[in-house]
């Protein structure tokens, strides 16, 4: 079908969320109800002859969050304190905006297509920046909200002083804190997602710079009479014949295919036994005497029961623990927060190097 005023192409579409047709008209979807245009606040676009094209607004993805995580229409409508048949219409025009179904109905409610997970995560992200907007107009100079990634090792080890640090200098600072792999925090953080990731890989985007690093090389965690018999620093090689206790690949990417590098690079295949989602998980598992396991060295510090750390022979590794930012970002949190980083990080590594031996 042709527009005869501009002779572009629109095609026709049905959602399957309510069974009513709209047309989509160069990406955008051309509404030929118009009934609900008066309680719209954005700009609407007029196509003349054909009616109202929809533009979206913050409650529907509000409305489309509620329906989302409540899997049920009525349950969403009584949080959000409207009606139903109400809320029917908002997720109506957003799918009609979108050009596509984000629910599908079962007999218990309904559940997100495809489409709709893809949406979920960014309409929450939208939701929250919305939120952040009052507070950076109200709030005072030293307020603020810091977005920042950081892999599971660091809950332990980097977050505790640093977290303490940001809030003793920025009393009102708001702290978002989201555990992601480094792989996922360093497209976060390009995206502008978070405005800062602890990563445990150096960043290949051109956006993204590393704001401050340390060394964190791997190291073999051992029970203490392992220990005793291996010496320091110890040869890999002369653990081929034992169980290794590995982190779950598709968990922590990074920690596994680094210790299959090692154990490959000293001419051997680990013998892989047990797997653990976190560190905390595989040093539990090594204390108990089920295998050893090579981890980044900084887990010394986390004074796991049963567990003794030693280094590794050969030249020293190249991993490293660092924080990434974008290369031009005017946050004006950015500057303390890698001057903080920094300070942290020397702390850790005067502990490391204490702590880290048989």
């Amino acid at each position: 079908m042709r527009n005869p005023r501009a002779g572009r192409e629109l095609s026709s579409c049905v959602s399957p969320f309510s069974g009513r047709r709209s047309c989509a008209w160069n990406g955008r979807i051309l509404v030929a109800d118009v009934r609900y245009a008066k309680h719209r606040y954005a700009m609407d676009l007029i196509s003349p002859g054909y009616g109202v094209f929809m533009t979206m607004e913050l409650r529907h993805l509000r409305y489309f969050v509620a329906v989302a995580e409540t899997g049920n229409l009525s349950r969403a409508a009584e949080k959000l304190f409207i009606a139903q048949p109400p809320l029917s219409v908002q997720i109506r025009q957003l799918e009609e905006e979108m050009g596509t179904a984000l629910f599908v109905r079962h007999p218990k409610g309904v559940r997100l297509t495809t489409a709709g997970e893809s949406l979920l995560p960014e309409a929450r992200y939208l939701l929250d920046r919305a939120a952040r907007m009052k507070e950076s107009v109200t709030g005072s100079a030293s307020s603020g909200h810091l977005a920042l990634g950081f892999v599971p090792s660091a809950s332990s080890t980097v977050l505790p002083k640093l977290v303490r640090h940001l809030k003793k200098e920025h009393p009102a600072l708001h702290i978002e804190l989201r555990e992601m792999i480094s792989s996922e925090q360093a497209e976060a953080v390009a995206a502008g997602h978070l405005d800062a990731g602890i990563a445990r890989s150096k960043p290949h985007h051109p956006r993204l710079t590393v704001a401050a690093q340390m060394a964190d090389p791997f190291c073999l965690a051992l029970t203490p009479q392992q220990a005793r018999r291996a010496g320091n620093p110890v040869e890999l090689r002369s653990f081929a014949d034992h169980d290794f206790v590995a982190f779950t690949r598709h968990r922590g990417p990074a920690y596994f295919d680094q210790s299959i590098y090692l154990c490959a690079k000293a001419g051997f295949s680990p013998r892989i036994r047990y797997e653990a989602s976190t560190v905390h998980g595989v040093l539990d598992l090594v204390g108990a005497g089920l295998g050893v396991a090579l981890v980044p060295s900084s887990c010394a510090l986390l004074g796991v029961v049963g567990t003794r750390f030693c280094s590794l022979r050969g030249p020293a590794a190249s991993e490293v623990l660092v924080l990434l930012r974008r290369k031009a970002d005017p946050n004006p949190l950015l500057p303390t927060l890698a001057d903080a980083v920094r300070a942290n990080f020397a702390d850790l590594q005067r502990r490391m190097a204490e702590m880290l031996g048989c």
